[in-house]
């Protein structure tokens, strides 16, 4: 597994929590989802999370720049799903609604 792949297997298991930083995590991993319906990211918000996962966020950065692939094209889009469940139930609703 590639470092860009592990960090972010590590960042979607943090997103899986309900703290501030999970919040923080899920917010950039969902601006790379569909930042038009899940909202983009704050880099300031780097600022509220540990160094550690900081850097996982900057190793994910570099494999978005280098694989230019969505999440979903790389096997991901259940974890991706479920946390626009926990994290967007509003944009999980209208997603529902548009396939009806």
């Amino acid at each position: 597994m590639t470092d860009g792949r592990a960090a972010l297997e590590r960042l979607l298991d943090i997103a899986r929590g309900d703290t501030g930083q999970s919040r923080k995590v899920a917010n950039f991993l969902l601006a790379w989802w569909n930042a038009g319906e899940c909202g983009g990211f704050d880099l300031t918000d780097l600022w509220g999370v540990d160094t550690a996962i900081a850097l996982d966020m900057l190793r994910v950065f570099a494999l978005l720049a280098a694989c230019r692939q969505y999440p979903d094209s790389m096997g991901y889009s259940t974890q991706f799903e479920a946390m626009v469940r926990a994290w967007r139930p509003a944009a999980e609703a209208s997603e529902r609604k548009e396939t009806l």
